[in-house]
């Protein structure tokens, strides 16, 4: 099982992150972070760093994809109800491109949940623009010991 914790300090002080207790994916490219708005969805964000941008100088479209699925899931988090899932489908449309420096924030809502499927839709922004849009199937699972 994964830690979450409350950064305390710094930029992202009030907002989770995940504990890293070893060496993953998301935590290559990460750290990402979550929080809840007022109105109880949830927002996910990240600083960007040199390790995400491609040769142009602008953010790798991975890292913005590796970005909307992990948003994915944290928009989901209520209709996970502690469960575990895997992606089954992840769709995007890149809207404009992401620089050093920059903050990006994903925000979005569960357009459907059953059983085994919750569907989401979101988009990812630094300030006022619009960066990327994305949409995506979790299956949900119970992780095996």
């Amino acid at each position: 099982m994964v830690g979450r914790i409350t950064i305390t300090e710094g930029e992202f002080a009030g907002w989770e992150t995940y504990e890293v207790t070893h060496s993953t994916f998301d935590s290559t490219v990460g750290p990402f972070y979550r929080r809840p708005d007022p109105d109880g969805s949830m927002r996910c964000a990240f600083r960007a760093e040199q390790k995400h941008m491609n040769f142009g100088g602008r953010m790798h479209g991975g890292c913005l994809m590796t970005f909307a699925d992990i948003a994915m899931f944290q928009i989901a988090y209520q209709e996970m109800e502690g469960g575990s899932g895997v992606t089954v489908q992840l769709d995007s449309t890149f809207i404009d491109g992401a620089y050093v420096g920059e903050l990006l924030e994903a925000t979005g809502q569960v357009t459907k949940a059953g059983k085994s499927l919750v569907f989401v839709r979101g988009e990812i922004v630094t300030g006022d623009r619009l960066l990327m849009t994305f949409s995506g199937v979790i299956r949900k699972f119970t992780p095996r010991d």
